[in-house]
C-alpha cells in the first residue's frame, strides 16, 4: 500500500475529495494492512465533508473486527442505522459476522448470549440469506436446531454444523440420530461428517454403527488423514485395537495425530512394547513428535513396566526435541516409578519437577504406597494432598483401602471419616452400557 498511499496523497483536492477513491484506499488497507489506516481514514471522511455508504462500512467493520476493536465496531454500527445502510447485505453480513465473532464476555453487565441476541436480529432483517449464513447461526446448541429446521435449503456443511455441535455438546446420540436422517434426505456426507460421526461412536462405545461409517468410508487409501484417524480412534475406544491399527496401516499419509492414536490405543490395551516400537519408527520417518506423542510414549512405559525405556524417552524431549516437559509427562513417569515399585525415586522426583504436584499425582503415589505397602509414606502422601483442599475423595479412599488391606480397620475407617467431615462424597461408578 506504499506505493498507492504516495499517489494518494500527491492527488489535487478535487480527486482525493472523491468518495470512490477513499473507498478504494480504505478497501485496499482492509485486504493488505495495516488495518489502522482503514479506520483513520474513515474517522476522516467526515472532516472531508465525504459520507460513508455501503461500499465503505463492510471493510471498516470488518477491519474493527480483525483488530478486535468491537467497541469501536458498535460505534460504526450506530453510525450505520443513522445512515440507513443497515438493510444493505454486504453490510449487514459484515455486522453479522462482527458479532459471531465478538467474546461472550465484552458486554460487561449484559447476558452471555447477548452477542447472539445481536446477530439474530441482524440475520432476520437481512433481506437475503444464503445458505452459508444460516450454517454460521448454527452455533448455539439451544437455538441451532430450531434455526436448522427452518432453513430453506439445507447443505453438507448445514448438517455437519448441527452433528458436530450435538457432539461437542455431548449428546452423541442426537448426533447420530441426526445423521440418519441426514441419508435419509440423500444427502452425501464428506470427511468432516465422518469425524464427528466417529467421534459420537468412539464416545458410546458404538462399535457396529462405527463398522457401518467404516462400510461408507470405502477406501481408506482415497480418504483424509483425518477420517482414518478418526475410525482409528473409534476401533481402539470400542476395545478392537487389532482392527484400529489395521486401518492405520492404511491411512495413506499418517501425520502426527494418526501416530499418536494408535500410539495410546496400544498403551491403554497393554500393548506396550508395541507402542515403544511405534513411537521410534514414527521417529525413524522423520516426522517430529509434539508433547502428545511422549504422553502416549511415557504411558506405555508404564503400563509396561519399561522403566529404563521411559527414562530415554523423557530425558529426550528437551535435548533431542527441544519439547519442555509438562506435569502430564512428569505424571507418568511418576506413575511409571510407583508401578515398579520406586517409590523413593519417584518422591524425589515431585520435590525437584518444576511444578506444584497437584491431587493426581499425590494419587498416583499413594497408589504406589499401596501396591508396596507403605503406610508411612502414605500418610506423608495424604498429608500433603490434605493441604490442597481438594474435593476429590480418590486419596482418602485409597487410603483407607491400605489401612484395610494391613488389617488396620480403625485407621481405615478413621479416613472414610476424614472424607464426611469435610463434606466429600465418592461418586458413583457409570457405564454407557
Amino acid at each position: 500500500m506504499d506505493y498507492s498511499n504516495l499517489i494518494f496523497s500527491q492527488m489535487g483536492h478535487d480527486s482525493s475529495a472523491e468518495i470512490v477513491i477513499w473507498n478504494a484506499m480504505i478497501r485496499g488497507f482492509a485486504f493488505n494492512g495495516p488495518l489502522q489506516e482503514c479506520i483513520r481514514m474513515f474517522d476522516e471522511m467526515p472532516r472531508r465533508g465525504l459520507k460513508p455508504h455501503n461500499f465503505t462500512y463492510p471493510y471498516v467493520i470488518n477491519s474493527c473486527c480483525e483488530l478486535e476493536w468491537y467497541g469501536r465496531g458498535k460505534r460504526v454500527h450506530c453510525e450505520i442505522v443513522k445512515s440507513g445502510f443497515e438493510s444493505s447485505y454486504a453490510v449487514a453480513n459484515s455486522l453479522f459476522n462482527m458479532y459471531l465473532k465478538m467474546p461472550a464476555s465484552f458486554d460487561v453487565g449484559l447476558a452471555s448470549n447477548c452477542k447472539l441476541d445481536y446477530a439474530r436480529k441482524i440475520f432476520d432483517d437481512m433481506c437475503v440469506r444464503p445458505v452459508e449464513l444460516w450454517n454460521q447461526m448454527i452455533d448455539d446448541l439451544e437455538t441451532a436446531r430450531s434455526f436448522f429446521e427452518t432453513m430453506p435449503q439445507r447443505n453438507v456443511v448445514s448438517w455437519n454444523s448441527m452433528i458436530s455441535s450435538y457432539a461437542k455438546h455431548g449428546k452423541f446420540v442426537e448426533s447420530l440420530n441426526l445423521f440418519v436422517q441426514m441419508q435419509s434426505e440423500g444427502v452425501n456426507p464428506d470427511g468432516y461428517t465422518f469425524v464427528s460421526v466417529l467421534s459420537a461412536c468412539s464416545n458410546l462405545g458404538d462399535l457396529e454403527f462405527g463398522k457401518y461409517i467404516h462400510y461408507l468410508i470405502g477406501d481408506l487409501s482415497q480418504s483424509e488423514v483425518m477420517v482414518g484417524t478418526a475410525l482409528t480412534e473409534m476401533y481402539a475406544q470400542c476395545g478392537d485395537v487389532d482392527k484400529a491399527f489395521a486401518v492405520f496401516i492404511k491411512i495413506g499419509k499418517r501425520d502426527v495425530f494418526s501416530w499418536n492414536v494408535i500410539i495410546k490405543a496400544l498403551a491403554l490395551h497393554g500393548r506396550s512394547e508395541e507402542a515403544i516400537k511405534i513411537f521410534l519408527l514414527m521417529r525413524k520417518t522423520g516426522l517430529k513428535p509434539n508433547d502428545f506423542t511422549f504422553t502416549s510414549a511415557l504411558l506405555a512405559c508404564s503400563h509396561g513396566g519399561l522403566v529404563e525405556e521411559g527414562h530415554i524417552i523423557f530425558n529426550s524431549m528437551e535435548k533431542d526435541h527441544k519439547i519442555i516437559p509438562k506435569i502430564t509427562h512428569y505424571g507418568c513417569l511418576i506413575d511409571m516409578l510407583c508401578r515398579n515399585g520406586q517409590l523413593e525415586e519417584a518422591m524425589l522426583l515431585v520435590e525437584d519437577m518444576p511444578f506444584k504436584p497437584d491431587v493426581a499425582i499425590w494419587g498416583t503415589l499413594l497408589g504406589g504406597c499401596r501396591v508396596t505397602g507403605d503406610l508411612k509414606l502414605a500418610e506423608k502422601v495424604v498429608e500433603k494432598a490434605t493441604e490442597m483442599e481438594t474435593n476429590e475423595s480418590g486419596v482418602y479412599v485409597l487410603l483407607s483401602n491400605i489401612h484395610a488391606s494391613a488389617g488396620q480397620w480403625i485407621e481405615a475407617a478413621d479416613a472414610r471419616k476424614k472424607m464426611d467431615e469435610k463434606k466429600i462424597s465418592k461418586r458413583a461408578g457409570s457405564s454407557v452400557v
